[in-house]
């Protein structure tokens, strides 16, 4: 599970497809662990990943669900293991940093403190790590971290964006592209995907938008439809709790919660929530959504 970006190379795309390979007890555990963890029940799901890590010792996803299932167990120094464990698996996946990023969070570690047991020196890496400190608004940290990248792409665009957070004060700002004439959709490739995606979530080709999506975010990681077409799905694809992810990430990019993206955000968190068994939480998504929008 990796992400490329943009954002890294290949990441879980379908809990399904992602464990075909593997034998129906660890697909039965992984799952049942999945479940146990969206109810809350933490020890249980803690157990059964831990069953999956003796059925294969080395799968990183499965490192990454036990720093997620530690942490939400309050369970901080394990929790910080296996999610250096996994970013080491997959240096260039974002949600492997960007867990590890949280779990440091929780106990006040700062970054410099485990610096020297990931590979650091990974490009990648550093974008995703620039990338994961402007989502938690650490904007000095991200463009401390930005001046390593020298002047790519990625680092021109993203400092743009935490200059005018600073400046403004906002959670966050969303990348407007600007040109001195009207562009058609042949000349804004962000508006050719999303008109891609678009027709392919509503023909309910959740395969196919599934790769494209993906595609997208990982070559604009600041677009917050991006964050949503992945996360739609996902969640149509049976990988509910990755879709949340995804969509929760996609919040943090959104300028304030008038956007009309919001409400589709809201709507798919409500379903996804809803998929894994936390009634709780989808109807608190539930009732965020705004009428009028």
């Amino acid at each position: 599970m990796t992400w490329s970006t943009g954002h890294a190379q290949e990441e879980q795309e379908s809990s399904e497809v992602y464990l075909e390979e593997y034998t129906d007890e660890f697909q039965e555990n992984f799952f049942e662990a999945l479940k146990q963890k969206g109810i809350q029940n933490y020890d249980r799901a803690v157990d059964l990943f831990l069953k999956c890590k003796q059925l294969d010792p080395s799968n990183s996803v499965v490192d990454y669900e036990l720093a997620k299932a530690y942490v939400l167990d309050k369970q901080y120094i394990l929790a910080q293991e296996y999610a250096i464990k996994a970013l080491n698996a997959e240096p260039t996946d974002f949600w492997y940093l960007d867990n590890l990023l949280s779990v440091l969070e929780k106990q006040g570690v700062p970054w410099d403190a485990i610096k020297e047991q990931i590979p650091y020196s990974n490009g990648q890496l550093k974008q995703n790590l620039a990338l994961g400190y402007f989502k938690k608004q650490k904007y000095l940290d991200a463009l401390n971290v930005l001046k390593e990248l020298g002047d790519s792409n990625f680092a021109m665009e993203l400092t743009s964006k935490i200059k005018d957070s600073l400046e403004h004060g906002k959670k966050s700002a969303r990348v407007v592209v600007t040109k001195e004439e009207p562009q058609t959709n042949e000349e804004d490739p962000i508006a050719e995907y999303r008109d891609q995606i678009d027709d392919l979530l509503v023909g309910s080709n959740y395969r196919e938008a599934l790769a494209i999506s993906k595609e997208a975010l990982d070559t604009y990681p600041l677009q917050p439809y991006f964050y949503y077409a992945y996360g739609a799905a996902l969640n149509n694809t049976s990988n509910a709790n990755k879709a949340i992810e995804v969509l929760e990430s996609g919040l943090d990019y959104l300028l304030d919660e008038t956007d009309p993206l919001a409400n589709l955000l809201y709507k798919e968190l409500s379903k996804a929530y809803t998929n894994i068994g936390n009634t709780s939480k989808a109807n608190e998504y539930l009732n965020k959504i705004k009428s009028g929008l």
